[in-house]
């Protein structure tokens, strides 16, 4: 037996106090790693590194916990003493000073929880069913005339929209549905003014709308039958309910979903300043084309004019003349230099006759020469007969075609003081001296301003 005077032998594995801590911290960690904790609120505290100190307590215990940044930045509330939460952490020990505690991973009121599970079986449900398809989903109209607005009438959503509305699309108009967008009335409301609105087909659009809150605070558009509503409606639906990160049921129901009532206006009407200068660019490019098509017209008339002038009947008239002046100065030429080969021809007879003296052959050579030169002047009357025929023929043609002619049944041409023929009734104003072409002489005219 030992004396009590003398110490007792320690054992080998002895445990420093930062060993134990740790140990324990591990058993904890391991047999909790993560649990939901109800309690309340107090020693709420959040120093300048952004972290968050409190103690969750009930009527019989409490435990200190801490949610470090980013999550505390991530809270949708401001916590504060008094305040009744759900928090999801990992239970731990804090090893430096030994103590017990929480940290928190996540944050909520501890009625949101609920709301929050009831909201995603519904959304589940709706969706089972097809309201949330992308294949019915209506595309809005591009430019609409009237769009009611479905929403609480002092509320800051409709203030909103109604600016965006008049600084974007002053045309539009805009008619308040007005419905209570809280509480235990909300629900029946929107779902009878929905109804109202699609039955009267007076809108173009519908704009179910509301600011931002907590989940309990949204839950009238988070409703089934404000949810069947909206998909039942007969005019496109668009829902913007709450702030840019809050989803609600209502939203996965309507056509087109908006981040805040804001962004809702700006989807539903054009912005008339971008419209005006689409369409001021739009007719400068239409003056361009337009100048260049009159362009290329102009050119193409002078051509047609240019050409109209080289076949005029007049120019044609000429060149016909000219064509039967060369050919009447051929014929007299063909037949002078006959003439001529036939008078050689005689001379050289006429030579060889007197050479030889015979009287029988004299009258015969004598015959022979009448005779030819009754064909030779046969010849030269039908060449002419032909000619002439020709020529004709030609006047005939150029005098149907002939200005003239249309003046010998009535009508005149009309000549300004610069001798330019008269198109166009508007080139002539009052006073303007004139001179009119009969088919017999000349008219000088004045135009009067008399009907």
């Amino acid at each position: 037996m030992h004396s009590p005077d003398h110490p007792t032998t320690p054992p080998r594995n002895v445990l420093t106090p930062s060993m134990l801590n740790r140990l324990v911290r591990g058993l904890l960690e391991d047999a909790l790693p993560l649990v939901w904790i109800e309690g309340e609120l107090c020693n709420v505290s959040r120093p300048a590194s952004g972290h968050l100190y409190f103690t969750l307590k009930d009527a019989g215990a409490q435990v200190r916990a801490a949610m470090f940044k980013p999550k505390s930045g991530w809270l949708r509330f401001k916590p504060a003493d008094g305040m009744h939460v759900l928090v999801r952490a990992r239970v731990g020990l804090y090893e430096p000073r030994g103590e017990f505690q929480l940290v928190a991973e996540h944050m909520e009121l501890a009625g949101e929880g609920v709301l929050r599970r009831q909201f995603e079986q519904l959304k589940a449900r709706l969706d089972a069913e097809g309201l949330f398809e992308a294949s019915r989903k209506r595309p809005l109209p591009r430019y609409a005339r009237r769009i009611g607005v479905i929403t609480s009438a002092t509320g800051a959503a409709i203030r909103d929209v109604l600016s965006v509305l008049r600084r974007r699309w002053p045309l539009v108009e805009v008619e308040v549905l007005p419905v209570p967008v809280q509480g235990r009335e909300a629900p029946p409301a929107i779902v009878a003014m929905l109804r109202k609105a699609s039955a009267a087909a007076r809108h173009d659009v519908l704009l179910l709308t509301r600011g931002g809150g907590s989940l309990e605070d949204l839950m009238a558009f988070n409703d089934e039958a404000v949810a069947r509503a909206v998909h039942a409606s007969a005019i496109p639906v668009v829902s913007a309910v709450g702030h840019e990160i809050d989803f609600s049921i209502a939203d996965f129901a309507a056509d087109l979903r908006a981040a805040t009532p804001s962004a809702a206006a700006e989807l539903l009407v054009p912005d008339a300043q971008a419209l005006r200068r689409h369409l001021e660019q739009g007719l400068q490019r239409l003056r361009l084309l337009q100048s260049r098509r009159l362009q290329s017209q102009t050119q193409r008339v002078d051509h047609l004019l240019a050409r109209l002038q080289a076949q005029r009947p007049q120019a044609r008239l000429a060149r016909d003349r000219e064509r039967l002046a060369a050919l009447q100065r051929r014929l007299h030429a063909a037949l002078h230099e006959r003439l001529r080969l036939h008078a050689h021809r005689l001379d050289r007879l006429h030579a060889r006759l007197l050479a030889q003296h015979p009287r029988q052959r004299l009258l015969l050579l004598q015959r022979r020469l009448a005779e030819r030169e009754r064909s030779l002047r046969q010849c030269m009357n039908h060449r002419i007969d032909r000619a002439q025929l020709t020529l004709r023929h030609s006047a005939r043609a150029l005098q149907a075609v002939s200005p003239l002619a249309t003046l010998e049944r009535g009508y005149a041409i009309v000549f300004d003081r610069d001798g330019h023929v008269l198109r166009d009734a508007r080139q002539a104003p009052a006073g303007t001296p004139l001179r009119a072409r009969l088919a017999e002489g000349e008219l000088s005219l004045r135009v009067t301003d008399e009907p």
